[in-house]
């Protein structure tokens, strides 16, 4: 990491292990870990604890472990555990250790059964409904399980008959015994385990009958690996002292701390994995990795580069106060890094046919064009040029709106990029009125110098019509048309869905793109940034999903232009 990049990155939780460091905290260790529940697919707000848990470890010559918190067998997959492992290492990390909460499950059982020996743990028989009356209010204290006093043996037995599977799922749980009249509602005697009779475990199997809770796994799974700085979103500040609890009352191998930090909020999206959820489940979207959702594979296959998203996480930061972050951000990022990065190619959207009058038929000639103009290193390709051409139809009108029109119009002029001047002479239409084709004229003297005698101001991009490839052209926009989607009360979420967020068409490609490799991205002149469908694109029928536009199309909308 460079000076600047550092300086970047600065942030209140790399002052606390500066200060950790030098108070010779934790022998010099840091150590993070990232440790998603697979039940989802991870969206860009992990992409945020991703780079700030991976990034610090290998700023600081730390370790930093995958971890899945893997307690709910009943909504886990081993789907979403490969799906987590793809995105962290797209984002360009590597774990030093890939771990499951299930692997501690026996260990974490014996610090249960420690904490009912000392008598700081029971096994009671309230039903879900009952406990919650127990538990009481913010502004009132709970009650006492009436269960609360069992001896620590017939604890332990019941603790381990739970494990044998003699009672059915809801019927008992294990509870910390810490205060019922706690102000923090986190320490009323929080559930420790319950049973889950019959869920077959995605690692396990069926060889458990209790599952532990996320609060007790998450914090005892940090103990046990040695973790020293335990970063999470600011929604776990107030079960801080539940985390400190488990690892100060069992003989734990080590002391981690937890620290809170921001959670990424980002305009015209949702990052709720219940909405998102939602989402998929109702057909909103196609899929988990539909290119307008933010997840992180969705973003992927949509085009956006790894180095993007992390230079997105480095500029918003890390903070502890809640704020909503402009997309025009994160887009801003993707455009920095495709217009250094992306070749650039020909396509035409929308097609309009072209006939050049004067040039000669069957003749073919190739055109050289640089795959990128700030990029020599890139090279050049050959573009096909012949006597039918196709031009996008939002480049021709017959009469110039205004001045400013750089154009094709009717009896004007304009340059074919890396080609020839040509001259409209002719709009032929249809029956209904519709401009179907165009005669036009070349100058053959302006392959590589500016006509004699006039000035050529407009430049437009084409495809030769016999040698362009028919290609599905997904173009996508931002899934939202509200920058903040549901925060009208009187208005459901699903409302201020952007109907405009996917329109398909069909346009003509340069040849050059028939055999890009899936994921490759583009630069199509003019129109935007672009990239080859990881799914549906085939060699015979290329798909680009649009990954961005060359401008932000936004900005005067929202009143930001």
């Amino acid at each position: 990491m460079s000076n600047q990049e550092a300086a970047a990155a600065s942030n209140f939780i790399r002052q606390i292990i500066d200060r950790d460091l030098a108070e010779g905290k934790n022998d010099g260790k840091v150590a993070t870990r990232f440790p998603p529940e697979p039940n989802g697919y991870l969206h860009l707000g992990h992409a945020k604890s991703i780079c700030l848990n991976f990034g610090i470890a290998r700023d600081y010559n730390g370790t930093c472990n995958l971890r899945f918190d893997d307690t709910n067998p009943e909504k886990e997959s081993q789907e979403y555990i490969d799906a987590i492992k793809t995105d962290v290492l797209w984002l360009g990390y590597e774990w030093d250790r890939l771990c499951h909460a299930s692997d501690y499950f026996e260990q974490l059982y014996a610090f249960a059964e420690e904490l009912i020996r000392a008598g700081k743990a029971y096994v009671c028989d309230l039903n879900a409904e009952q406990m919650r009356e127990y538990r009481g209010t913010l502004t009132e204290p709970g009650k006492n399980s009436p269960y609360r006093e069992r001896s620590a043996e017939e604890n332990l037995d019941l603790f381990r008959r739970m494990r044998a599977g003699e009672f059915d799922s809801g019927t008992r749980v294990l509870r910390a015994k810490i205060d019922m009249a706690a102000p923090n509602i986190n320490l009323r005697d929080p559930t420790l385990y319950r049973i889950r009779k019959g869920a077959a475990h995605h690692q396990t199997g069926e060889a458990w009958a209790i599952y532990p809770m996320y609060d007790y796994t998450h914090a005892l799974s940090d103990a046990l690996e040695g973790i020293t700085h335990s970063l999470c979103t600011l929604e776990f500040e107030d079960h801080r002292a539940l985390y400190d609890w488990f690892v100060e009352n069992v003989d734990a191998p080590s002391r981690p701390y937890q620290y809170e930090f921001a959670r990424l909020n980002l305009e015209y999206t949702v990052l709720s994995k219940r909405k998102l959820t939602e989402l998929v489940n109702e057909g909103h979207v196609k899929s988990w990795d539909d290119p307008r959702m933010p997840t992180i594979a969705g973003i992927r296959r949509r085009g956006f580069p790894p180095e993007a998203i992390r230079d997105f996480c480095t500029r918003i930061g890390v903070t502890k106060s809640d704020g909503l972050v402009e997309i025009a951000m994160l887009e801003n990022c993707v455009r920095e890094s495709l217009d250094a990065t992306a070749p650039r190619a020909m396509a035409v959207l929308r097609p309009l046919k072209v006939v050049i009058t004067n040039y000669p038929e069957g003749q073919v000639e190739e055109m050289t064009a640089a795959n990128h103009p700030k990029d020599q290193s890139m090279g050049t390709r050959t573009v096909p040029f012949s006597r039918e051409l196709y031009i996008d139809q939002g480049d021709f009108v017959e009469v110039a709106p205004n001045k400013k029109w750089k154009r094709l119009t009717l009896g004007g002029e304009v340059r074919l990029r890396n080609a020839y001047v040509i001259r409209c002479d002719e709009a032929v239409k249809d029956a209904d009125g519709n401009i179907v084709e165009l005669r036009c004229s070349y100058d053959p003297d302006t392959l590589g110098a500016n006509p004699e005698g006039r000035k050529v101001k407009g430049v437009i991009h084409w495809v030769s019509a016999s040698h362009g490839v028919p290609a599905e052209i997904r173009l996508y926009d931002r899934l939202f048309n509200v920058e903040n989607p549901g925060a009208a009360k009187d208005r459901d979420w699903r409302q201020d869905l952007n109907p405009e967020s996917l329109v398909v068409i069909e346009g003509v490609v340069e040849p050059s793109l028939a055999q890009a490799a899936a994921g490759a991205r583009f630069q199509f002149e003019r129109e935007g940034y672009f990239c080859v469908d990881r799914k549906d694109s085939t060699t015979g029928r290329p798909v680009f999903n649009r990954t961005i536009t060359l401008r932000d199309t936004w900005a005067k909308i929202a009143g930001k232009g």
